[in-house]
C-alpha cells in the first residue's frame, strides 16, 4: 500500500483502504467488525485502537475517520484494520506488512 498522508490536528481525508484476500479478490464483510489500529513506528504502543466504518460489505471497503487528538504527534505510522467475521474469526489487514501513515506539522 502506498503511503498515507495527513497534516497534524486535521481529521480529513478519512484514510480509506480496498481490503483483499490472499488472491487479491474482495473481501466479503458481510455483518463483519472493524477496528482501525495505529502505532509509531518503533514503538508497540497502540495510539488509536478505533472502531473502522465498513462502507461497502460486498466489496470490502473500509475507512478510519480521524479525531483530532488521532493526528496531533507528527511523525511516522504502522496501520492496520482487524475485521472480526460474523464466526468469530480475526483478519488483520494487510496481512503482509502496515499502511504508512505519515503525519506531517502544519505551519500554525
Amino acid at each position: 500500500m502506498s503511503t498515507f498522508h495527513i497534516k497534524q490536528n486535521d481529521t480529513v481525508p478519512s484514510l480509506r483502504a480496498a481490503l483483499e484476500n490472499g488472491s487479491g479478490g474482495a473481501v466479503d464483510l458481510t455483518n463483519a467488525t472493524c477496528q482501525f489500529h495505529l502505532r509509531k513506528i518503533g514503538s508497540t504502543t497502540v495510539v488509536v485502537d478505533a472502531s473502522a466504518q465498513i462502507v461497502t460489505e460486498a466489496t470490502g471497503i473500509v475507512q478510519y475517520n480521524w479525531i483530532a487528538a488521532d493526528t496531533n504527534t507528527v511523525g511516522s505510522y504502522q496501520a492496520e484494520f482487524e475485521v472480526t467475521y460474523p464466526d468469530n474469526t480475526v483478519e488483520t489487514f494487510p496481512n503482509n506488512g502496515y499502511i504508512r501513515v505519515e503525519i506531517t506539522d502544519d505551519i500554525t
